[in-house]
């Protein structure tokens, strides 16, 4: 019977039954992102708040269990514990009409725009890639990047717990040369996290002021494990491009001063799994009109 199903299960690019289970799987995917979003930050600062306690030799403030698990979701207004009905993926924000059943405060639309996001692109990865390997390795990468995207827009924060098991895992996804040859992949990490160490430097040294954090150095090095050394320009030029125009449009419409802060961490990753998919062609397409 498993051999029936195999020609459906892993199947080549552009076949749909494959990119319908992945939309499923990204709708739950997605609920679960937006927990990471949101609790990951929250139990970093809990376990540091914890340590400087600890290290002053004071009582923890932290002692109740707060992960990913546990406590149950509940209403920040309110307290109201989420059902199981009030946490379908995308239908039961539009059941509740985008309010807390309990105190009707809103929810943010973040969370069915996340899950919405992370099924349709998870979807569109294994149309592109079919549900080999490739197909199969793409989806964390995605993942990943979203809940990192979540997060720096929330904190202006990458947390090493998100950008280096992406890291590792790209290295160990390209043992067999699946996006790049596994050499390619260990110089994309070093050289990708060298490239953004050098401009901070650089700029720091000529305004005395950091333009960004050690986290954009590390997921540019995870992005390096995955897509190779050869793509970086690519991802830094096309997350630059999109980073100034998207800076220049923030703080000219809502008036910001040119020293305001804007997360980079979403424009590399954009840019990253932009290079995942089209990479190659766009190389081809630049050097074709360059020649």
């Amino acid at each position: 019977m498993l051999d029936s199903f195999a020609p459906l299960l892993f199947a080549a690019p552009g076949s749909l039954f494959p990119a319908i289970v992945a939309a499923i799987l990204g709708l739950l995917i997605g609920s679960f992102l937006n927990v990471v979003i949101h609790r990951l930050p929250i139990m970093m600062q809990r376990e540091t708040d914890n340590y400087i306690a600890q290290e002053q030799d004071q009582a923890p403030p932290h002692t109740e269990r707060y992960d990913l698990v546990a406590p149950r979701s509940a209403c920040p207004q309110c307290g109201h514990q989420i059902t199981a009905l009030e946490n379908i993926p995308v239908l039961s924000y539009a059941w509740l009409g985008g309010k807390c059943r309990a105190c009707k405060s809103g929810i943010p639309l973040r969370y069915p725009l996340v899950e919405a996001g992370t099924a349709l692109l998870s979807a569109w990865l294994i149309w592109h890639f079919g549900s080999g390997w490739a197909g199969l390795a793409a989806l964390p990468f995605l993942w990943f990047l979203i809940a990192l995207t979540g997060i720096d827009l929330d904190t202006k924060f990458l947390p090493d717990n998100l950008t280096m098991p992406l890291l590792w895992l790209g290295l160990l996804v390209n043992l067999n040369a699946t996006f790049v040859p596994l050499q390619d992949a260990v110089l994309g990490a070093v050289f990708g996290y060298l490239a953004l160490w050098s401009v901070y430097w650089l700029f720091k040294l000529a305004t005395g002021r950091e333009g960004m954090g050690y986290g954009d150095f590390k997921l540019l090095a995870a992005l390096g494990a995955w897509l190779g050394w050869s793509m970086l320009p690519l991802v830094i030029l096309l997350s630059s491009v999109v980073g100034a125009v998207v800076g220049i449009a923030i703080i000219v419409i809502q008036r910001k001063g040119r020293h305001y802060q804007i997360p980079f961490g979403p424009y590399l990753a954009a840019a990253g799994l932009i290079a995942l998919v089209y990479g190659q062609g766009l190389v081809r397409a630049w050097l074709d009109y360059a020649a």
